[in-house]
């Protein structure tokens, strides 16, 4: 099945990398798949939440939005409702979660670092691009606190990124953008570290139920898009 970008189906989507997009957080970043574009970036608070007072560590929390107009028809924004959607509210914690299974909490102090993922354009992919800016993000924020001399060493023990993969057709591709997240017969957003290990699996049959051999398949194609993606965030913020 020929893919409409032209990509091959074990192609990532050109990745672009825009470093210190915005002046005011400590890190910020233009993180941009195909056509998926999210604003990311990290803000250092000197206090943590109440359920963390004095016990000598920090958090690292998440929010995430995507502008109205990022969409192909507008979206309301939440703040109009009154509420954020479910989808919102899971897709925050995720890449919460995410970036706390890298982090050193009791190294970072006490203090909190918010993430902020702001969706300017929506192609797919755009939790799992969220996800690889936040890292970005995060680490040029942390490199900010140890040149001020606030840490003595960087509390960030691995690299972390997202990918998308699913079935379409009977044919596994990677890195789905729209035109192909929003018909595919399985859908996977995997989210692993740089040594290798799996932070979560996002896993549904939208048709029919997927098989073990099919898992291994989606499974070891993401790991391709995995490594291409951590090599970016190498390539950007430098070794650990």
């Amino acid at each position: 099945m020929p893919r409409l970008s032209g990509r091959s189906f074990n192609q990532i989507r050109e990745i672009k990398v825009t470093k210190n997009y915005i002046v005011h957080p400590h890190g910020s970043v233009l993180f941009q798949m195909g056509g998926t574009r999210v604003l990311c970036s990290a803000s250092i608070d000197n206090k943590v939440p109440p359920f963390l007072r004095d016990k000598g560590q920090g958090w690292v929390t998440a929010e995430y939005s995507m502008l109205p107009s990022s969409t192909h028809t507008r979206t309301s924004r939440e703040a109009s409702r009154g509420k954020l959607s479910g989808r919102t509210q899971e897709i925050q914690r995720l890449i919460g979660r995410s970036l706390r299974s890298i982090v050193d909490l009791e190294k970072l102090g006490e203090r909190t670092v918010w993430i902020d993922c702001d969706v300017i354009q929506a192609d797919g992919g755009t939790r799992c691009a969220s996800i690889t800016g936040a890292f970005i993000a995060l680490m040029l924020a942390m490199k900010k606190l140890k040149k001020d001399k606030l840490i003595e060493q960087i509390p960030v023990r691995d690299y972390v990124a997202a990918i998308s993969v699913g079935i379409i057709e009977g044919k596994n591709l990677l890195d789905l953008d729209y035109s192909e997240d929003s018909k595919a017969d399985v859908d996977l957003n995997i989210i692993k570290t740089g040594g290798g290990g799996f932070v979560e699996i996002q896993g549904t049959a939208e048709r029919e139920p997927f098989t073990d051999k099919q898992m291994k398949a989606m499974l070891t194609l993401a790991d391709k898009g995995i490594k291409q993606l951590i090599a970016t965030q190498k390539q950007t913020v430098g070794e650990l």
